[in-house]
C-alpha cells in the first residue's frame, strides 16, 4: 500500500492497531494464568473483554471507511508480548512475577495509548468525527486500564520487595 496522504497512513494505523490488538487477545489469557494475585488476574481477564470490544469499534470504523477490517503486521506489539513469554518462562517468586507482569502490560498500554491517541489526531484533522468518538472512547479505556495496573503494582511491587528481603 502506498501512503500518499493522511488518510493512507490513518488507515496504515488502523490495520496496525487491529492486528494489535488481535494478538493482544491471544496474550491476555495467558497472562491471566501466568498472574497469582487475584485482583491481577481479574484485571487481565477484564481487559480482556474490553480488548474484544475495542475491536468491535475498530471493526465500526473500517465499515465507515468502506474498508475491509483487516489487519496489517504488527511488529511493536508482536515484540512486546515476546517480552512478556520470556517473562513468563522465568523461575520468579510469585510477587515477583506479578510485578513484571504489571510492567509487560503497562508498556502494552502505553503503546496503545499512543496509537489510539494518534489516530484520534488523524481522525479528528480529517473531519471523521464518528471514528473520533468510537476512538476517543477506546483512548480513555486504555488509560483508564494503565491507571488500574499502576494501583495494583503500588502493592505488589512492595510485595515483591519484601519476597527479595527474605
Amino acid at each position: 500500500m502506498s501512503i500518499q496522504n493522511l488518510e493512507d497512513l490513518f488507515l496504515q494505523y488502523l490495520k496496525d492497531t487491529f492486528d494489535a490488538e488481535k494478538q493482544l487477545t491471544k496474550a491476555l489469557p495467558r497472562m491471566a494464568k501466568a498472574a497469582s494475585d487475584e485482583n491481577l488476574k481479574e484485571a487481565f481477564e477484564l481487559h480482556l473483554q474490553e480488548t474484544e470490544e475495542q475491536i468491535g469499534r475498530l471493526e465500526e470504523i473500517f465499515e465507515m471507511l468502506e474498508k475491509p477490517a483487516r489487519g496489517k503486521h504488527c511488529a511493536g506489539m508482536e515484540g512486546l508480548i515476546e517480552e512478556g513469554k520470556e517473562l513468563m518462562q522465568e523461575d520468579a517468586p510469585e510477587a515477583v512475577m506479578d510485578a513484571g507482569l504489571i510492567a509487560a502490560a503497562q508498556k502494552v498500554e502505553h503503546y496503545e495509548i499512543a496509537a489510539y491517541g494518534t489516530m484520534a489526531t488523524y481522525a479528528k484533522m480529517l473531519g471523521m468525527k464518528d471514528a473520533l468518538k468510537l476512538l476517543k472512547q477506546t483512548l480513555s479505556e486504555e488509560k483508564s486500564t494503565d491507571e488500574k495496573l499502576s494501583q495494583l503494582a503500588s502493592q505488589i511491587n512492595f510485595d515483591a520487595q519484601a519476597e527479595a528481603v527474605e
